[in-house]
């Protein structure tokens, strides 16, 4: 498997997102996003049809998913570090440091989140956050690491109840995002990336 930009990309919402059947062949997405299936689906060049189902986590009640069979994919997966059963056990992704920022950019669509507000405390205070969210301690210590390594900034993880939280503030966040929105028409979660502009 050849990495690119966009597979990379992809692995990322595989990472938070997706999931490996235990059958050795078959991957699936799920997303309360359609942008982000048919992304992930045109990235991919998947002609498999987008599936909907309901949930109660999500206040609309759907979820859109997409699920396609391929053993070479498949196995590639399991060599870079993604298993079947990956929610708590997930650990490292082995990811080219070329393509960690999309990597991360995909990561940040699957099962991060930004949020930015004026703290009235002090005046012109603009307040920004960047964080990222997995059940798995392991998976979370090494994003950190990687994107200490990667971007020189450290952000702080946090466990609340059952997930960790990988977070960093204003100065982090602008250095972060400008890495991970590095040039324009990049693939991502639209609605996201709109915010962090706006």
């Amino acid at each position: 498997m050849k990495w690119t930009a966009d597979l990379a990309y992809c692995i990322g919402l595989i990472t938070t997102d997706g999931s490996l059947s235990i059958d050795g062949r078959h991957i699936n997405l799920t997303s309360k996003d359609l942008d982000q299936i048919t992304t992930f689906a045109s990235l991919l060049h998947l002609k498999n049809k987008i599936g909907r189902k309901k949930s109660s986590y999500n206040p609309q009640g759907i979820y859109y998913q997409i699920q396609f069979g391929d053993v070479q994919f498949y196995r590639f997966l399991l060599s870079i570090g993604i298993t079947p059963n990956k929610t708590k056990s997930l650990g490292s992704i082995d990811i080219p440091p070329k393509y960690f920022a999309d990597f991360l950019r995909g990561h940040l669509d699957g099962d991060g989140f930004t949020y930015s507000y004026w703290d009235k405390r002090w005046k012109n205070s603009f307040m920004l956050y960047t964080g990222f969210i997995s059940a798995s301690k392991d998976h979370i210590s090494w994003l950190q690491d990687q994107i200490m390594k990667t971007f020189l900034i450290k952000g702080v993880i946090s466990f609340n109840r059952t997930v960790y939280r990988l977070m960093y503030a204003k100065k982090s966040s602008l250095i972060l995002l400008n890495k991970l929105y590095y040039k324009d028409d990049l693939p991502c979660l639209k609605r996201k990336s709109f915010k962090i502009k706006q």
